[in-house]
Protein backbone atom coordinates (compact mmCIF):
# COMPACT_ATOMS: atom_id res chain seq x y z
CA UNK A 1 0.00 0.00 0.00
CA UNK A 2 1.37 3.59 -0.69
CA UNK A 3 1.32 6.46 1.44
CA UNK A 4 2.44 10.03 1.41
CA UNK A 5 6.07 10.75 1.74
CA UNK A 6 7.23 12.39 4.72
CA UNK A 7 5.54 10.70 7.18
CA UNK A 8 7.20 10.83 10.82
CA UNK A 9 5.18 8.63 13.11
CA UNK A 10 6.45 5.47 11.48
CA UNK A 11 4.46 2.78 13.87
CA UNK A 12 0.53 2.04 13.69
CA UNK A 13 -0.12 0.67 17.58
CA UNK A 14 -4.00 0.49 16.23
CA UNK A 15 -2.81 -1.32 12.50
CA UNK A 16 0.36 -2.94 13.62
CA UNK A 17 0.33 -5.05 10.10
CA UNK A 18 -0.52 -1.47 7.97
CA UNK A 19 2.71 0.31 9.66
CA UNK A 20 5.01 1.91 7.39
CA UNK A 21 7.64 -0.10 6.51
CA UNK A 22 10.68 2.74 6.09
CA UNK A 23 12.57 5.06 8.31
CA UNK A 24 12.19 8.68 9.14
CA UNK A 25 15.53 9.40 6.81
CA UNK A 26 13.88 7.28 3.84
CA UNK A 27 11.06 9.40 4.06
CA UNK A 28 12.87 12.90 3.59
CA UNK A 29 14.79 10.67 1.15
CA UNK A 30 11.27 10.09 -1.23
CA UNK A 31 10.99 13.59 -1.66
CA UNK A 32 14.25 14.12 -3.97
CA UNK A 33 13.24 10.43 -5.54
CA UNK A 34 9.76 10.99 -6.38
CA UNK A 35 8.67 13.48 -8.69
CA UNK A 36 6.03 15.43 -7.88
CA UNK A 37 5.21 19.41 -8.37
CA UNK A 38 2.98 19.24 -5.32
CA UNK A 39 4.32 18.21 -2.48
CA UNK A 40 2.79 18.00 1.14
CA UNK A 41 3.67 17.42 5.18
CA UNK A 42 1.76 13.77 5.59
CA UNK A 43 1.87 13.75 9.51
CA UNK A 44 0.70 15.89 12.28
CA UNK A 45 2.02 18.86 13.82
CA UNK A 46 3.14 16.98 16.88
CA UNK A 47 5.36 14.47 15.07
CA UNK A 48 7.06 17.44 13.04
CA UNK A 49 7.69 19.72 16.10
CA UNK A 50 9.09 16.16 17.75
CA UNK A 51 11.63 16.11 14.78
CA UNK A 52 12.34 19.68 14.13
CA UNK A 53 15.88 19.22 12.52
CA UNK A 54 13.96 16.16 10.31
CA UNK A 55 10.96 18.72 9.33
CA UNK A 56 14.22 21.23 8.33
CA UNK A 57 14.84 19.14 5.15
CA UNK A 58 11.24 18.83 3.61
CA UNK A 59 10.71 22.72 4.25
CA UNK A 60 14.04 23.25 2.32
CA UNK A 61 13.15 21.07 -0.61
CA UNK A 62 11.95 22.77 -4.07
CA UNK A 63 9.49 20.92 -6.16
CA UNK A 64 10.93 22.60 -9.42
CA UNK A 65 14.22 20.99 -10.63
CA UNK A 66 16.56 21.96 -13.01
CA UNK A 67 17.60 18.93 -13.95
CA UNK A 68 17.88 15.28 -12.72
CA UNK A 69 20.04 12.52 -12.63
CA UNK A 70 20.39 8.64 -11.42
CA UNK A 71 24.02 7.97 -10.56
CA UNK A 72 23.20 4.62 -9.35
CA UNK A 73 20.30 1.88 -8.94
CA UNK A 74 19.13 -1.67 -9.16
CA UNK A 75 15.63 -2.02 -9.77
CA UNK A 76 13.61 -3.42 -6.92
CA UNK A 77 16.30 -3.19 -4.72
CA UNK A 78 17.58 0.63 -4.47
CA UNK A 79 17.71 3.95 -5.92
CA UNK A 80 19.96 7.04 -5.77
CA UNK A 81 18.60 10.34 -7.28
CA UNK A 82 20.17 13.60 -7.54
CA UNK A 83 18.10 16.52 -8.66
CA UNK A 84 18.99 20.45 -9.29
CA UNK A 85 16.57 22.98 -7.71
CA UNK A 86 14.96 25.26 -10.85
CA UNK A 87 15.44 28.33 -8.58
CA UNK A 88 19.64 28.15 -7.02
CA UNK A 89 22.22 26.59 -7.23
CA UNK A 90 21.61 23.76 -4.43
CA UNK A 91 21.15 19.92 -5.69
CA UNK A 92 19.38 17.56 -3.52
CA UNK A 93 20.11 13.88 -3.31
CA UNK A 94 17.75 10.96 -2.30
CA UNK A 95 19.35 7.49 -1.71
CA UNK A 96 16.63 4.53 -0.53
CA UNK A 97 16.82 0.88 -0.33
CA UNK A 98 14.58 -2.29 -0.06
CA UNK A 99 14.09 -3.75 3.16
CA UNK A 100 18.64 -5.26 2.75
CA UNK A 101 20.78 -2.37 4.44
CA UNK A 102 23.52 -1.37 2.33
CA UNK A 103 26.70 0.86 1.90
CA UNK A 104 26.50 3.10 -1.57
CA UNK A 105 29.55 5.55 -2.67
CA UNK A 106 28.02 8.02 -4.76
CA UNK A 107 30.28 10.33 -6.88
CA UNK A 108 29.54 14.02 -6.42
CA UNK A 109 30.91 14.98 -10.03
CA UNK A 110 26.87 15.93 -10.36
CA UNK A 111 28.38 19.31 -8.59
CA UNK A 112 30.20 22.53 -9.75
CA UNK A 113 33.63 21.64 -10.38
CA UNK A 114 35.97 23.64 -8.63
CA UNK A 115 33.71 24.62 -6.09
CA UNK A 116 32.86 23.79 -2.67
CA UNK A 117 29.38 22.99 -1.28
CA UNK A 118 27.99 22.58 2.24
CA UNK A 119 26.02 18.88 2.40
CA UNK A 120 23.48 18.82 5.10
CA UNK A 121 23.23 14.95 5.43
CA UNK A 122 19.63 13.67 7.01
CA UNK A 123 20.31 9.56 7.45
CA UNK A 124 20.02 6.39 8.67
CA UNK A 125 21.30 6.27 12.61
CA UNK A 126 23.44 3.15 12.95
CA UNK A 127 21.20 1.68 14.97
CA UNK A 128 18.10 2.17 12.58
CA UNK A 129 15.90 -0.36 10.43
CA UNK A 130 12.43 -0.13 9.47
CA UNK A 131 10.99 -2.89 11.91
CA UNK A 132 13.10 -2.05 15.00
CA UNK A 133 13.89 1.91 14.85
CA UNK A 134 12.31 3.26 12.56
CA UNK A 135 12.93 6.92 13.29
CA UNK A 136 17.01 6.49 14.37
CA UNK A 137 18.47 9.12 12.31
CA UNK A 138 21.14 11.22 12.12
CA UNK A 139 21.55 15.33 10.89
CA UNK A 140 25.41 16.34 10.22
CA UNK A 141 27.02 19.05 7.54
CA UNK A 142 30.48 18.43 6.05
CA UNK A 143 32.31 20.21 3.26
CA UNK A 144 32.35 18.52 -0.36
CA UNK A 145 33.24 18.98 -3.83
CA UNK A 146 32.61 17.32 -7.54
CA UNK A 147 35.63 15.08 -6.82
CA UNK A 148 34.85 13.62 -3.70
CA UNK A 149 32.66 10.11 -3.62
CA UNK A 150 30.74 10.00 -0.68
CA UNK A 151 29.73 6.53 1.45
CA UNK A 152 26.18 6.44 2.29
CA UNK A 153 25.30 3.67 4.82
CA UNK A 154 21.40 3.34 4.19
CA UNK A 155 19.73 0.72 7.02
CA UNK A 156 17.23 -1.83 6.42
CA UNK A 157 14.08 0.24 4.52
CA UNK A 158 16.00 3.30 4.87
CA UNK A 159 17.71 6.04 3.00
CA UNK A 160 19.37 9.40 3.34
CA UNK A 161 18.60 13.08 2.31
CA UNK A 162 21.23 15.63 1.16
CA UNK A 163 21.25 19.11 0.45
CA UNK A 164 23.94 20.38 -1.37
CA UNK A 165 24.78 24.32 -1.21
CA UNK A 166 27.02 26.14 -2.81
CA UNK A 167 29.22 28.14 -1.02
Amino acid sequence: MAHPFGTFSLANPVYPFARVRTTLAKELALYVIIYSPMQMASDTPENYAAHPDAFRFIKDVPVDWEKTLVPDAVIGDYVVTVRQDRNSSDWYLGAATDENARDLDVKLDFLDPGVEYTAQIYADAPEANWETNPTAYTVSEQTVKSTDTLPLKLAAGGGTAIRFIKK
